[in-house]
């Protein structure tokens, strides 16, 4: 900033700032003119729609889009040490319930399980997702005011670009646990299981 302060150019936007403010309208029209095909001479922003947004909705939805996911990309030991620490949780819960039986006792503790099954894909991915909207929550703000993105896009990519993460954790989790405890036997209740544990985590 303090380089271009006494830049030639920041010189030449001063000189045509106070030719506006001034009765040199036509000078500065004149300038305008020379400055026309210049690079650093801001122009009228003619794709800017009623929105205010000189880019598409598609077009934020992409850019959001690859942002985000070649930040994930860039973490992968991020992502190892997730899908561990959802194997080692999986295995303790696994070995704490194994082999239930459909007795009193054991309905009582597969109902316990489920518990568990439900508060540690929520609480797990919440604390996450927390940790990643705390770190980000500046550059977005910045973003939003200049009005480079809306706010459903952001989101919309964010979540996406994380989505197979959050499909890969509640499968490791499921498929580790499912066979350990001795759930229901069956392709279709495992991938009942799956599904609404997924939902659950999303």
């Amino acid at each position: 900033c303090d380089s271009f302060a006494v830049s030639p150019i920041a010189r030449d936007i001063i000189e045509t700032a106070s030719l506006v403010n001034g009765a040199g309208v036509g000078i500065e029209l004149a300038r305008a003119k020379h400055h026309a095909n210049d690079p650093y001479f801001l122009q009228p922003m003619d794709g800017v729609d009623s929105t205010g947004y000189r880019a598409s909705w598609w077009t934020q939805f992409y850019c959001i889009l690859w942002r985000s996911w070649l930040s994930v990309l860039k973490d992968p030991m991020l992502v190892k040490v997730r899908l561990l620490q959802t194997a080692m949780v999986a295995s303790l819960i696994g070995s704490i319930y194994f082999g239930q039986v459909l007795d009193q006792d054991g309905v009582m503790n597969i109902n316990g399980s489920l518990f568990l099954f439900l508060t540690n894909m929520t609480f797990q991915n919440v604390f996450a997702v927390i940790n990643v909207f705390s770190a980000e929550l500046p550059v977005f703000l910045r973003e939003k005011r200049s009005r480079l993105y809306r706010v459903d896009t952001y989101f919309l990519g964010k979540t996406i670009a994380e989505l197979p993460l959050f499909i890969a954790v509640p499968f490791v989790f499921t498929s580790i646990t499912y066979p350990m405890i001795g759930l229901k036997a069956g392709v279709s209740h495992y991938l009942t299981t799956l599904f609404i544990v997924t939902l659950v985590a999303n």
